[in-house]
C-alpha cells in the first residue's frame, strides 16, 4: 500500500527519533511528528525543534495532561484498578490518550498512515493498534519494529549516529525508561535479569526510602464524588493535585515498584515503576470507599478492579465494555466524599483516619460497649438460616 503522509507518535527517545527518518526513507512519503504531554516534564523541552531537524515535515505539541488526568486516570483510580497487584498501569493508561491525540492530528492533516515506535515484544502495540481501530478503523498502522532489519536497541542506537540523530541514551546505559504524571518506568537493558536489583541512580521521583526524612510525614486527601480535590486542604488542579502528590511521595520514597509481570503477547517482563502520588492517591481513596460503600457495593468494585486492570493492560481502553464498568464505578462514587489522613514515612503509607459526611460506620452499632441498638439475640436465628443447607449436607451423609 502507498503511503502519502503519516503521522507518527513521537517522544523524543531513541526508538521514536530513529523512526522518523526511517519512515522517510522506507515510506518515501510526509512524516509529521505528534508529541503529546502527559507529564514527561522536561523531556518535552526543544522537542518539535528535534522532530522538525531529524526529518519530519510538521511536528506538533499536544498538552493532553489535564484530559489525561480527569477522562483517564481518574476513572482508573475510582475503579481501584491495578494490573497483577502491583502495577498502577501508568504507561498503560497513557497510551490510549496518545493514541488519540495521534489520530486527531492524522484527520486534520489528512494522513493516510499512523505510526508507533512500540516494539513487536511489548504490550504497547497492541495499546495503540487498539485505539487507532476504535477511532480511525480504516487507517494504515506502520509498527517499524515489525518491519525492519534491526534487532536491538544497539542497532538502534547505531543508525542514529550514521544518521546524525541526537539521542537519549548509549550502549552503556541501554534500558528504556517512559515517564508521565502518573509514574516512571523502566525496562530491558541492565534491567533484563530478575535477580539484579536496580541501580540506585536509575529513579527520578522517588528518593531512597532509607535516606528518606528520618520523621514521618502526615497528609490529608479531600475527595469529592471520588475525585481528588485537596492536599493538606490546599484546592488544586487536577495537574498541580498529581504533581504535589508526587512531590510529598517522592520525598518518603514511596511507590517503587519491582516486578516480574505477564506481558500480554505471552511472555514475562521485569519491570521497575516509580508512582509515588498514584499510590498515595490509590490508599486514600481505598480507605475512604471502605468507609461510605455499602459491603455488596464494595465486594462488587473488588471483583471489577483486576478486571479493569487486565483491560487498561491489554488495550481495551476504547471497548463497551470497559465504558459499562466505568459507568457503573461512576455511579458508585456519589457518595465517594471526605478526607483521610495518611502518614508518609520510609517507603510506607499508613492510614491515620478518615471521615466522610455519607459515613456509613455507626459507632453505637459496632462498638463492643454496652448499646441499645443491636439485639445480639437476633443472631442466632440468623446463623440457623445461613448455616441450613451446611447443616443438611451434614445430616443427610450421616455425620453425627
Amino acid at each position: 500500500m502507498a503511503v502519502k503522509k503519516v503521522v507518527v507518535a513521537y517522544s523524543g527517545g531513541l526508538d521514536t527519533s530513529v523512526i522518523l527518518r526511517w519512515v522517510k526513507e522506507k515510506y518515501h512519503c510526509e512524516v509529521i511528528a505528534c508529541a503529546v504531554d502527559v507529564g514527561q516534564a522536561s523531556e518535552t523541552k526543544g522537542i518539535k525543534h528535534k522532530a522538525l531537524t531529524t526529518g519530519a515535515s510538521k511536528a506538533y505539541l499536544v498538552d493532553a495532561r489535564r484530559e489525561f488526568i480527569t477522562e483517564y486516570l481518574w476513572p482508573t483510580l475510582q475503579a481501584q484498578a491495578i494490573y497483577e497487584g502491583k502495577y498502577l498501569l501508568g504507561t498503560s493508561i497513557a497510551r490510549p490518550v496518545i493514541a488519540k491525540k495521534v489520530v486527531e492530528i492524522a484527520k486534520k492533516e489528512g494522513a493516510d498512515a499512523v505510526c508507533h515506535g512500540a516494539t513487536g515484544k511489548g504490550n504497547d502495540q497492541v495499546r495503540f493498534e487498539l485505539t487507532f481501530k476504535a477511532l480511525m478503523p480504516h487507517v494504515k498502522v506502520i509498527a517499524p519494529w515489525r518491519e525492519w532489519d534491526m534487532k536491538s536497541r544497539e542497532d538502534e542506537i547505531d543508525y542514529a549516529i550514521r544518521h546524525g540523530i541526537p539521542i537519549p541514551v548509549t550502549k552503556a546505559k541501554p534500558y528504556s525508561s517512559d515517564r508521565n504524571l502518573w509514574h516512571m518506568s523502566f525496562e530491558g537493558g541492565i534491567l533484563e535479569d530478575p535477580n539484579v536489583p536496580p541501580r540506585a541512580d536509575m529513579f527520578v521521583l522517588t528518593r531512597d526510602p532509607q535516606k528518606a526524612p528520618g520523621k514521618p510525614e502526615v497528609i490529608t486527601v479531600y475527595f469529592e464524588k471520588g475525585v481528588p480535590k485537596r492536599i493538606n486542604g490546599k484546592a488544586l488542579d487536577p495537574v498541580r493535585l498529581v504533581e504535589t502528590a508526587n512531590t510529598i511521595g517522592g520525598r518518603h520514597g514511596i511507590g517503587r515498584v519491582d516486578m516480574v509481570e505477564n506481558r500480554l503477547v505471552g511472555m514475562k517482563s521485569r519491570g521497575v515503576y516509580e508512582c509515588p502520588g498514584a499510590t498515595i492517591l490509590y490508599a486514600a481513596h481505598r480507605e475512604l470507599e471502605s468507609l461510605v460503600l455499602d459491603r455488596d457495593t464494595l465486594h462488587a468494585k473488588l471483583v471489577l478492579a483486576p478486571k479493569v486492570g487486565e483491560m487498561i493492560y491489554n488495550g481495551l481502553w476504547f471497548t463497551p465494555l470497559r465504558e459499562a464498568i466505568s459507568t457503573f464505578v461512576s455511579s458508585t462514587q456519589k457518595r465517594v466524599t471526605g478526607t483521610v489522613r495518611l502518614k508518609l514515612y520510609k517507603g510506607s503509607v499508613t492510614v491515620e483516619g478518615r471521615t466522610s459526611p455519607h459515613s456509613l460506620y455507626w459507632e453505637d452499632l459496632a462498638t463492643f460497649g454496652a448499646d441499645a441498638v443491636y439485639n445480639q439475640r437476633d443472631a442466632e436465628g440468623f446463623i440457623n438460616l445461613y448455616g441450613l443447607p451446611i447443616k443438611v449436607q451434614a445430616l443427610l451423609q450421616g455425620i453425627k
